[in-house]
């Protein structure tokens, strides 16, 4: 497949394809081909510069992305010529990384990755306090000192406010804790890399060599951590192409920066700045109003939008009584504009600020018989019975990691209780050693007493055996030719735990049925990603605490359904129709919460840095839509038992729309529902193109 077929890309996508002299940044405006430059770019690297595809690293933030670049590649390289070819995501060359380089970080090679609900819980222990509230801000200001490479020592001299003080002791404590249980969070997979690049030559020096080409994507959402990586990595030669967003920076709340745009032209004097400014996913209008809104922002490099698709029908914007008639409504419209443009359900989407409001369009669309699908729901790896059963492989995988002991010795319950774990944890305490270190030790005899000790060492010598069947081979010596495949070990780990009689005999019948048909699913998914990737054991775990992180990036189609998602979940997605709702003050932009971007309330600064933000999270939803957008508001809301009255957002006026034609009264206002039923009914029965 060599030589290459430029011929499909515009003369800013040509260009930044071939750019090659220093390190370069694409602007990539919305639906404006960024993919597609990115994956040329490493194809033109591969097949016409000769570049060996072990030197090229292009890193994404979801698995997704990553996955559809992989895909993509496939039809452009040769397979023999992508070997070594590494397409993750920062998080995932993370793990890489710290597999590698773990003697350096302090870390065995089997170390954990905790996710949120285990960090969670260690901070829990620290703040003796049920109080979610208190926990989760602690939790979240040690997560943006991490990103922000600031370690306890430094956050304990800025902490001002009481709660930032709390937090700054406990991170101290927390790191501590981390480190005896071998384990590392979500941030330290990237936060440790960089630090380590940063104060060890040798580290950083093998990485430097290694790394010829780097290609980054949605850099507007890099943080402080991520931004010192790639600098590091790219070290000495400075070859890469950041490719990015100024107006889709919407994550600040999570410590992303949209600074280090502008921090790579002061950092790199020779940088060179190309615009993608053609979109090929939304008619005019749907572009005329984004570049309205987006350009009462300061903006960093300006740059507008433009299409050849047409001009395109008006954006509609709906005035509502209240939230019921909000979701009546856009149920009502979804259905009719299904029937009458002969469109299927996923060709829709319903797009909002907070999950929460979300709730009342379920219930509606149930009644109305519309099949949607909602993101950021329930995660399958949140469930219980997951977690259960992951807890185990964790333990199998590093025993020095305490909460999978915790969790994986009391379920089922193996007459170990809450009296003998206190024991057992003093005594490891004391002794400096793990959970499962400790249960082995002579002394614990004198402890506990005989028939709790029993369970606690029968427990740990199955743990002990299949560690040692996964890195020795059979459980008979004399077989011990390799190591157990991973299936073979999952089916003994499946048949020892007994875990769907234990659900059986905790649960209600058809609860059991749910739960154990997730655990199979759970175990099928895990046999079928180590046969796929050729994964051990071990590597299996880590692949999975990964996974957990960042989203099940399943193979699933996606089915005929209409989409419900926050306008955050919901960037680099796009849908022929969206409808808006919920564009009021106080909802989008965000009335804010202190935790969110400081107090804007109190600072004109803050409150202005805020809106910025907000109205970037508006452009993201406007330019969602390819051929139609309706925005709804709520005239009132029911909030805390009481109507609010109601005010539509800034945003709408800033979207520059013929006024008039846009602005619409609900159709059906004043309808009781079920006269908004038969409505509904006697429209689906015209046929297409008749007055509704």
């Amino acid at each position: 497949m060599s030589g290459m077929n430029l011929d499909g890309l515009n003369e800013s996508q040509r260009e930044a394809v071939l750019y090659l002299d220093g390190p370069c940044l694409v602007l990539a405006g919305a639906g404006s081909g960024k993919t597609r430059v990115i994956t040329q770019k490493i194809a033109y690297l591969i097949n016409t510069c000769g570049y060996d595809a072990r030197g090229i690293v292009a890193l994404t933030f979801t698995n997704k992305a990553a996955k559809e670049m992989a895909e993509r590649i496939k039809s452009l390289v040769d397979r023999k010529l992508m070997k070594g070819l590494i397409i993750s995501t920062f998080h995932s060359l993370g793990v890489r990384f710290l597999r590698e380089e773990a003697a350096h970080a302090g870390l065995k090679e089997q170390f954990s990755i905790l996710d949120s609900n285990d960090s969670l819980g260690i901070v829990q222990e620290m703040l003796a306090t049920t109080d979610k509230g208190r926990l989760r801000m602690v939790q979240q200001k040690i997560s943006l000192w991490k990103n922000d490479l600031i370690m306890p020592d430094e956050a304990e001299r800025i902490a001002e406010t009481p709660d930032e003080i709390d937090a700054a002791h406990v991170y101290r404590s927390y790191n501590a804790t981390l480190k005896a249980y071998q384990a590392v969070d979500f941030d330290d997979l990237v936060r440790i890399p960089a630090q380590l690049m940063m104060n060890n030559a040798e580290v950083r020096e093998r990485w430097q060599k290694r790394v010829k080409y780097l290609l980054v994507d949605e850099y507007q959402d890099t943080n402080v951590c991520q931004y010192e990586w790639v600098k590091q990595l790219t070290g000495f030669r400075n070859m890469f192409t950041a490719v990015g967003d100024d107006d889709q920076a919407i994550y600040a709340w999570r410590g992303a920066t949209i600074e280090n745009l502008a921090k790579l032209t002061k950092d790199y004097k020779n940088l060179k700045l190309i615009k993608l400014e053609q979109n090929y996913r939304s008619v005019e209008t749907v572009l005329n109003a984004a570049n309205q809104v987006i350009s009462k922002n300061p903006n960093l490099f300006g740059k507008k939008l433009w299409s050849n698709l047409g001009r395109g029908e008006p954006i509609q914007v709906i005035s509502m009584d209240n939230e019921i008639a909000e979701a009546e409504s856009v149920g009502m419209r979804i259905s009719a504009s299904r029937f009458e443009r002969n469109a299927q359900w996923k060709d829709y989407a319903v797009l909002y600020r907070g999950n929460h409001q979300a709730r009342i369009i379920e219930q509606t669309f149930r009644q109305l018989r519309i099949p949607y699908t909602i993101s950021g729901g329930q995660s399958f790896f949140d469930k219980a019975e997951v977690r259960d059963i992951l807890a185990y492989l964790r333990l199998i995988a590093n025993e020095d990691d305490d909460p999978a002991f915790i969790r994986a010795v009391t379920t089922p319950r193996r007459g170990v209780g809450q009296a003998t774990l206190t024991a057992l944890g003093e005594f490891a305490a004391e002794k400096k050693l793990s959970l499962y270190e400790a249960v082995f030790e002579e002394e614990l005899a004198e402890r506990i007493a005989q028939r709790q000790l029993e369970p606690l060492r029968v427990f740990a010598k199955f743990i002990q055996t299949i560690q040692w069947r996964a890195s020795k081979g059979k459980a008979d010596p004399s077989q011990a030719i390799h190591p157990a495949s991973a299936e073979e070990l999952l089916d003994d780990i499946l048949k020892y735990i007994n875990y769907e009689r234990y659900l059986y005999e905790t649960q209600e019948e058809r609860a059991a049925e749910t739960r154990w048909q997730n655990v199979l699913e759970l175990v099928g998914w895990l046999k079928r990603k180590a046969s796929e990737d050729g994964l051990n054991l071990m590597q299996l775990v880590q692949h999975v605490a990964l996974i957990t992180m960042l989203e099940r990036s399943e193979d699933d189609e996606e089915p005929d359904a209409v989409k419900l998602s926050t306008i955050h979940a919901s960037k680099g997605l796009e849908y022929p129709y969206v409808h808006m709702i919920g564009v009021e003050e106080g909802f989008l932009p965000h009335r804010g919460k202190d935790d969110e971007y400081g107090d804007a309330s109190k600072d004109g600064e803050a409150l202005e840095v805020r809106i910025q933000e907000e109205r970037r999270l508006m452009y993201v939803g406007i330019t969602r839509a390819q051929f139609h957008l309706t925005l709804t508001w709520c005239k009132k809301r029911r909030r805390a038992r009481e109507d609010v009255i109601c005010e539509p957002s800034r945003f709408i006026g800033e979207m520059g729309l013929e006024s008039g034609r846009q602005q619409l009264q609900d159709p059906y206002q004043g309808m009781s529902p079920k006269e908004r039923l038969v409505r509904l009914k006697e429209m689906l029965q015209k046929k297409p193109g008749e007055p509704a």
